[in-house]
């Protein structure tokens, strides 16, 4: 019934529509009767009903009332139903999702469970790993003690005599014993010389000092020819120190390899290098000699020793530890003497500007002579003292269009 049709009945036994008591209900029947008529008005919502002609509103019956409170009955029984299959299926549904997440969150758990195990297992072997490398490294600075105690590579002056024989003639001074442990350089300098330039060395550093200052100088090219004034040829050079880094402080570091070995000793035969070198390779590839398989051999330059370097590992040690060594070449044998290879880096080295005394860097040199006439030339210019010159101790000229390398060495005067 809408609210409309409400507003509009009249109930049988009452006064107006909407403002009269309700009479008393049929018997055996329920009905709901309004206490206060203004809460009950006040609980409708009214609409504005179109514009109609007056006409007579149709009473209800209570038969017809009945029947209207029986359908709001099923309806109302129907909406329970609805609500309790709801309820019911949204039971079920919390029900289902909560078993989901809870066997999601045991599967978790069990991965979880799966993954520390296995960072277990992972700490587990980490740990033997590291004391099987800890046992080795004990065994290894064990082995290294003994090898220092057989042979101390670490003090270059014990190093000294396993290393290969040489002959030489001593010509020196006697030093102190405080300076047994230090190294002395002799410089020996390249210096490059472009063409066009020439580098003279007087007896006296006086003298190449006064040509310096003087910067430029004016060559007369005919010397030895009696020519008129017109006639002669004279050349502009200029004067300029020479200017090089040598080493103030080094610092070498000596390492031993420990797959080469170096070869000294060895026997004056009147066959070719090569072939010495192919019979040694044939020895010592020998397991029975100590030996194994020669990955490279070659002399030393000017020091008649060879080295010979293996493949493996572990060669070159038990042989150097014997030191001498009967090899069979050719026909007969010989005692060779078996050194370790060691080579130096260097580690540390500090340069520090230096000037040639008595050295000047002629430059500007047109080519207009000959090589060995253009030398004699600048020579005779520089002796003279009347041009500020002296004594030439040396002079080494390029001519343009060449390139030269000049050797400096320590000054013993």
């Amino acid at each position: 019934m809408s609210s409309g049709e409400q507003m509009r009945g009249r109930a049988p036994g009452t006064g107006g529509a909407g403002t009269g008591e309700a009479g008393p209900a049929p018997e055996g029947r329920e009905c709901s009767v309004a206490e206060d008529p203004s809460s009950l008005q006040d609980s409708f919502v009214y609409l504005p009903l179109p514009e109609a002609p007056e006409r007579a509103v149709p009473e209800l019956t209570a038969e017809q009332v009945r029947q209207e409170i029986e359908r709001c009955k099923e309806r109302c029984s129907t909406l329970e139903q609805d609500c309790a299959k709801l309820k019911t299926a949204k039971e079920a549904v919390e029900m289902r999702k909560m078993g989901e997440l809870q066997k999601s969150l045991q599967q978790q758990m069990s991965l979880t469970r799966d993954e520390e195990i296995s960072f277990q297992m992972d700490i587990l072997l980490a740990k033997e790993k590291k004391d099987r490398l800890r046992q080795e490294k004990q065994v290894l600075k064990k082995k290294l003690e003994e090898v220092r105690k057989r042979v101390p590579w670490d003090d270059p002056v014990m190093l000294l005599p396993a290393l290969p024989e040489k002959k030489m003639v001593f010509k020196g001074l006697v030093t102190n014993k405080e300076d047994i442990n230090k190294l002395f350089l002799t410089p020996l300098i390249h210096y490059p010389l472009l063409g066009g330039s020439a580098l003279i060395t007087f007896e006296k550093a006086e003298v190449a000092q006064s040509i310096i200052e003087a910067k430029e100088h004016m060559v007369e090219l005919s010397y030895g020819e009696e020519l008129d004034e017109l006639d002669r040829c004279r050349v502009r050079v200029q004067a300029a120190p020479v200017d090089m880094l040598l080493p103030s402080a080094l610092e070498v570091r000596l390492t031993q390899s420990s797959r080469s070995i170096i070869l000294s000793g060895l026997p004056s035969l009147e066959i070719p290098e090569e072939a010495l070198l192919d019979k040694l390779e044939l020895f010592f590839s020998k397991t029975k000699n100590g030996g194994g398989e020669v990955e490279s051999r070659e002399f030393l330059e000017d020091s008649g020793q060879v080295v010979m370097t293996f493949v493996q590992e572990g060669v070159a040690g038990p042989l150097i530890a014997r030191g001498h060594i009967q090899a069979l070449i050719g026909k007969g044998k010989y005692e060779l003497k078996i050194s370790p290879c060691v080579s130096g880096d260097i580690t540390n080295l500090k340069l520090q500007p230096s000037r040639c005394p008595r050295t000047v860097l002629l430059s500007g040199i047109p080519d207009v002579l000959d090589e060995e006439p253009m030398r004699d030339t600048l020579e005779i210019h520089f002796q003279k003292t009347s041009h500020g010159g002296g004594e030439v101790d040396a002079l080494a000229y390029v001519p343009v269009g060449r390139q030269g390398v000049a050797v400096f060495m320590e000054d013993a005067g």
